[in-house]
Formats: C-alpha cells, sequence, structure tokens
C-alpha cells in the first residue's frame, strides 16, 4: 500500500475509533479488557507509545540513510508513565491527534526514503516502508481488542 493510502485508511481509522472512545467513562476505561489484565486505557497508552516511536523513526530514517532505534519495553512504558491515573478524555484527544498528525508525516514521507533499511530494536531489518503500513496494522489490532476497530 503506498503513503498516501496508509494515511488515509490511519486517518479513517482514528475517526471512527475516536467517538467509540470518547463515550467510553473514566471508571470504564480503568476495568481490565484483555487477558493478563490490560486496561483500555492501557492499550490506548501502548498506542500513543506507538505513534511517538514511530514518528522519531519516520523523521530519522528520512534523514539518513540507514536507522538504528532500540527496541520497546511495553510494560516499563507502561509502568513508568502511570497510565492508569492519567486522565481518560486527555489520553484519547492525545492519541486521536497525534495519530492524525502521524498520517500527515506518513502522507509526506520522501518516496526515495522508503527504502532506507531500519534496524528496530533486535528485530531483523526492514525498509522505512514497513513500519509505515505496520503502524496501521498495529493501530487496527490494538482498537479491535478494546471494542473500537474500524467499522470495514
Amino acid at each position: 500500500m503506498d503513503t498516501l493510502k496508509v494515511s488515509a485508511e490511519i486517518i479513517r481509522v482514528v475517526n471512527s475509533a475516536e467517538g467509540i472512545l470518547r463515550k467510553v467513562g473514566e471508571e470504564e476505561s480503568r476495568k481490565p479488557v484483555l487477558t493478563g489484565g490490560w486496561l483500555r486505557r492501557q492499550v490506548v497508552a501502548h498506542l500513543i507509545d506507538s505513534a511517538s516511536n514511530n514518528h522519531q523513526r519516520f523523521v530519522r530514517a528520512s534523514l539518513q540513510d540507514s536507522l538504528e532505534f532500540p527496541g520497546y519495553d511495553q510494560d516499563g512504558w507502561v509502568r513508568v508513565q502511570a497510565t492508569e491515573e492519567a486522565n481518560w478524555a486527555v489520553m484519547v484527544a492525545l492519541w486521536a491527534n497525534y495519530s492524525r498528525y502521524l498520517a500527515h508525516v506518513i502522507a509526506h514521507l520522501p518516496p526515495a526514503k522508503l527504502e532506507v533499511p531500519c534496524q528496530i530494536g533486535s528485530s531483523g531489518p526492514v525498509t522505512l516502508k514497513f513500519p509505515a503500513e505496520d503502524y496501521l496494522r498495529h493501530l487496527v489490532h490494538h482498537l479491535g481488542q478494546i471494542g473500537a476497530g474500524p467499522v470495514q
């Protein structure tokens, strides 16, 4: 999928999910929804982390001939950020708006840089195009887990 299509689909998914997530109350957001006890708010925080990490990857890889980026300790990030105490409405707004901005960044990735090799943590090397497409897959997967998956 080209970056313009990825970008447009991210916007569609975010617009669909944001309304659903805004209807979830503060207390409801604190109830476990996934096996292992993850709360909706922890999943949304994970999606914010994904946007943040990918933003760095996209910009840095666009400015270099290759990229080496650290891995992601999702349990550590959830713990350090104390997501269970954060304001739900703020988290939803941050996730939605950051994702929209990331869609803008993806749409403007230089085509010549989409093949830049990226090494992320201990995973095998990929091109810059992979994390752009994977961000969308990751987003859809986690939104589906918390009942905010996009309408097809």
